[in-house]
């Protein structure tokens, strides 16, 4: 399925805080070890802001080296989307912080709510505006400050995210396939398997509200370890059926980096165990941003090569998941 003109990724860049804190760390906080941590997720370390850092500040750094990689000018940006679940605040939205920092002054903004999934929602979104003509230049961005929304005496959820920033430069390509069409799901009926209960609307801050610490981020690690695994694996499948690609002709599978276990699962069902990008020890789970961060790894290091199919899925928050496929450099 293609629609309208081929649209490509032509930069990319990330962004992680000076701050590295160790499972070693983490022991002296709250019950646990190196050992029980990276068994279980396969983290060693994770990013943690300054206090004086926000996700808009960590989306400029990774803006700011997209672009540089692309040769693009900020001024050229026609379109901006910042994917983040830790806005510096309601409103305005952290896309028209971004935009401010890097001088993207001809861009229209917007931010992008899908949780964990919220990169590819993004990329997706971008895509689809510059093959149908819309827009030329897109910079798509995934930014969290987690450590923001975590229990530091909780630690079922403390030892699992970590803050970062990544970005793509996206532009029409008159080669290749480039950014194809992506598959997208949501089901959100299973909403309180993984969320923020309160600050919004329907929880209101109070202090009530904050004794009860529900300001912070709950999980049901297991439920959603199994949904992970099924969504992602049938999202990808969903993906190459739908672009006629097949799994042998991918030369990199590129998942949302939550969990060792959750990525060895799914690389074991489709059976692509020497194919599957992973920088989830150095970094945890960095929500919207864990994506786009390995994505400009991959890249950086040669993973990925001018001509290359990779394959995106991601999982998240909602629930939300997705998958698409694309053409390096094409």
């Amino acid at each position: 399925m293609s629609v309208g003109r081929t649209v490509s990724i032509v930069g990319t860049g990330s962004y992680v805080p000076e701050r590295v804190v160790t499972n070693d760390d983490l022991a002296a906080l709250v019950d646990t070890s190196d050992e029980w941590i990276y068994s279980r997720t396969g983290m060693k370390e994770r990013r943690i802001c300054a206090e004086d850092q926000a996700t808009s500040d960590l989306g400029a750094a990774a803006a700011r080296a997209a672009l540089a990689n692309a040769g693009v000018a900020a001024a050229e940006i026609d379109l901006l989307i910042v994917a983040t679940l830790s806005p510096d605040m309601f409103f305005p939205s952290t896309a028209c912080f971004v935009q401010d920092q890097i001088g993207a002054v001809n861009a229209f903004c917007y931010d992008l709510g899908a949780a964990c999934s919220g990169f590819l929602y993004a990329i997706e979104n971008a895509r689809a505006q510059i093959a149908c003509g819309a827009v030329e230049t897109a910079l798509v961005v995934g930014a969290e400050k987690m450590s923001a929304f975590l229990d530091w005496d909780d630690r079922s959820t403390c030892i699992l995210f970590g803050d970062g920033a990544g970005a793509a430069v996206m532009r029409a390509s008159d080669s290749g396939r480039g950014v194809m069409p992506a598959v997208m799901g949501s089901d959100g009926s299973l909403a309180d398997l993984l969320w923020t209960p309160g600050g919004g609307s329907r929880n209101p801050i109070s202090h009530e509200m904050v004794d009860r610490k529900e300001h912070f981020i709950r999980m049901q690690g297991r439920d959603v370890f199994k949904h992970a695994v099924t969504r992602m694996g049938d999202a990808v499948m969903a993906a190459l059926e739908q672009n006629d690609v097949a799994v042998d002709e991918v030369s990199c599978f590129i998942p949302h980096q939550a969990n060792i276990r959750i990525i060895d699962a799914i690389a074991k069902r489709l059976g692509v165990e020497d194919r599957m990008f992973s920088n989830v020890e150095k970094y945890a789970n960095t929500s919207s941003a864990a994506l786009a961060i390995a994505l400009d790894e991959a890249a950086r290091e040669g993973v990925l090569k001018a001509g290359d199919l990779a394959v995106l899925t991601v999982f998240g928050s909602g629930f939300t998941w997705g998958a698409n496929v694309l053409e390096w450099g094409g």
